[in-house]
């Protein structure tokens, strides 16, 4: 009998781990990527609502999350930034970045967090947090 349980719980645990949100970070560095990974997270987040996304910028990946910063067809980043914000997605800037860029919090779009290093934030996210990891 003791096997028969065995054997039907280790046939459950992995229906059970998949019952749990999932969590990806997307890593940006790269201004080209940042529509695709836009459009990216909007369509995973039809498929799976409950999926935890956070999009980490660095280098030149973060001109997206600049105020009045537009797309090659000159659409502007901030209107769907801000709706991935009301449905949870999270992103983070490089605080290296800034202060190599030399630029100023103020020229950031409101609600982004910044990070002390965008790489070690994809690299902490991954290791202690279980995010998988997509490069767009």
């Amino acid at each position: 009998m003791n096997i028969i349980r065995i054997a039907l719980l280790s046939l459950l645990l992995p229906v059970a781990a998949l019952a749990q949100p999932i969590k990806a970070v997307f890593h940006i560095d790269d201004p080209s990527q940042a529509r695709f990974a836009l459009y990216m997270a909007q369509d995973h987040l039809k498929l799976k609502p409950d999926m935890q996304i956070t999009l980490v910028a660095y280098a030149a990946g973060v001109d997206f999350l600049l105020k009045g910063e537009t797309d090659r067809d000159g659409d502007a980043y901030a209107p769907d930034v801000a709706a991935l914000m009301k449905q949870g997605v999270q992103f983070r800037f490089c605080a290296a970045t800034l202060r190599f860029r030399e630029l100023e919090e103020s020229q950031v779009l409101t609600g982004v967090t910044f990070v002390p290093s965008g790489t070690m934030e994809i690299l902490r996210l991954q290791a202690e947090e279980g995010f998988v990891y997509i490069k767009p």
